[in-house]
């Protein structure tokens, strides 16, 4: 009954289907759920997965449900085919598929793309792991619109036909081993965004990537590569005389200055590069595309400013659910900074936060269930305190702060051991730094 769960149920039920719906947890936890199911007319279990899920033509699993659970293995021994949300929404998408993957950039990326489309006048919704399920709006996109999809592996998992137009893979670095198993079935995962698309399609990948540049993806779509290096003569994307430029069927265009794009730092300057492709294989403006690029501001809990306190300054990096997007958090620090670092492991190493750490962090505070696994790896490096709650963490970061210093929540583990999702972790470091600006300076007591 997760977001995506619900809106695949009711989009079955407007589509002439019927659908039931069932959650291992207690109805008392999924009241808001219950009430939409209810009002749709859809019948729905909790507590259990029984039998009756068995009873069925297919079924729509969401993506935080593992494909190993007892109900799904007997589904596979009774031939009922699994899919996920993305897969069952595609059946009903009018319009061009974008899709957009990768360890870390999908949603900075997936909203500036939606921003360029909307600065061209083309009609678009952004879906997928950032906000709306592609359920949600599916329906809403017109024959001669676009869906700009965030694509995550374990949707990707259950997939049969899915066929994005054109299908992005940012980058590939170790995550969700804990969820995959290996690096290896979590990179062929993410390969498979591009498994049924076509000569007449398009896949967009960072030529920068050690796991891309190398790869041998199975697909016969138009191979496109995206790059931040000068003059890259293979990228469709690419930096020259420090703009932006697009290349496509043999014409080379200026797009945007790199100093006048919004967002800022390499990672970012990525993201970019990957949007313009997607913009320019679907024939966008580029003058329409510049725009949008000057005025993005970026997303919430990605490098998200959150305040300024006696000096001190607080980052809300809540979406850095992996090492990899805290190393590119550290790299673009220009202050000393005290790092929140844990939550719920993934099984990757942290080790690689040292190098990437090394000039700017001054302090790590640790919560969270992988609080002893990051003091072992890192508790020699670098100066380690524990807190119990995030607000605890602030707290403590803001008394070792001196003004002009950084306090940076970049968890680089999931959010699921205290909070509901990282959304909810980064309202909450805002709501701890908010209460340190209700009349607190240094040098006072910090209540919580």
């Amino acid at each position: 009954m997760a977001r995506s769960g619900v809106a695949a149920a009711i989009l079955a039920r407007q589509e002439g289907g019927q659908a039931f719906v069932s959650d291992a947890a207690e109805a008392g936890r999924l009241t808001e759920q219950i009430r939409r199911l209810e009002k749709a007319g859809i019948p729905f279990e909790t507590g259990a997965h029984t039998d009756k899920l068995l009873m069925c033509d297919y079924l729509i699993v969401s993506p935080g449900v593992k494909l190993q659970i007892d109900i799904l293995v007997q589904a596979r021994q009774a031939g009922i085919p699994i899919f996920s949300e993305l897969e069952f929404a595609s059946w009903f998408c009018k319009g061009k598929i974008a899709a957009i993957t990768g360890t870390n950039g999908k949603t900075t990326t997936t909203a500036l793309t939606g921003e360029l489309f909307k600065a061209a006048g083309v009609p678009y919704r952004v879906c997928g792991n950032i906000g709306l399920a592609f359920t949600e709006v599916v329906t809403e996109i017109p024959s001669d619109g676009v869906a700009i999809v965030e694509v995550s592996s374990f949707q990707l998992e259950a997939i049969a036909d899915f066929r994005p137009h054109v299908a992005v893979i940012l980058n590939i670095t170790p995550d969700h081993i804990d969820r995959h198993g290996s690096m290896e079935a979590y990179r062929e995962a993410k390969f498979r965004i591009a498994e049924n698309q076509s000569a007449t399609d398009f896949l967009i990948l960072n030529n920068e990537d050690p796991e891309l540049s190398k790869a041998r993806v199975k697909t016969e779509a138009r191979l496109l590569w995206f790059s931040t290096r000068d003059n890259d003569p293979s990228a469709a994307t690419f930096i020259r005389s420090g703009s932006l430029w697009a290349r496509h069927n043999g014409r080379e265009q200026a797009i945007i200055k790199g100093s006048e794009i919004g967002i800022l730092g390499p990672h970012n300057l990525q993201n970019a590069a990957a949007a313009v492709a997607i913009g320019t294989v679907l024939n966008l403006p580029a003058e329409a595309m510049a725009k949008a690029l000057r005025q993005f501001p970026g997303v919430e809990h990605r490098l998200e400013k959150a305040g300024t306190v006696a000096g001190v300054n607080f980052i809300n990096d809540s979406k850095a659910t992996n090492v990899d997007s805290v190393c590119v958090a550290l790299r673009s620090m220009t202050s000393p900074t005290y790092l929140i670092l844990g939550g719920r492991d993934k099984g990757a190493p942290y080790a690689p936060i040292i190098e990437a750490g090394r000039k700017v962090i001054k302090g790590l505070i640790v919560i969270g269930e992988s609080r002893e696994k990051i003091f072992r790896e890192l508790g020699q490096s670098f100066p380690t305190i524990s807190a119990e709650t995030l607000e605890e963490a602030v707290a403590r970061g803001f008394e070792m702060a001196h003004p002009g210093e950084t306090v940076l929540l970049s968890p680089g583990c999931a959010s699921f051991d205290m909070f509901d999702n990282f959304e909810h972790r980064g309202r909450v470091f805002k709501q701890a730094v908010a209460s340190l600006k209700n009349g607190k300076s240094k040098g006072e007591t910090v209540t919580r």
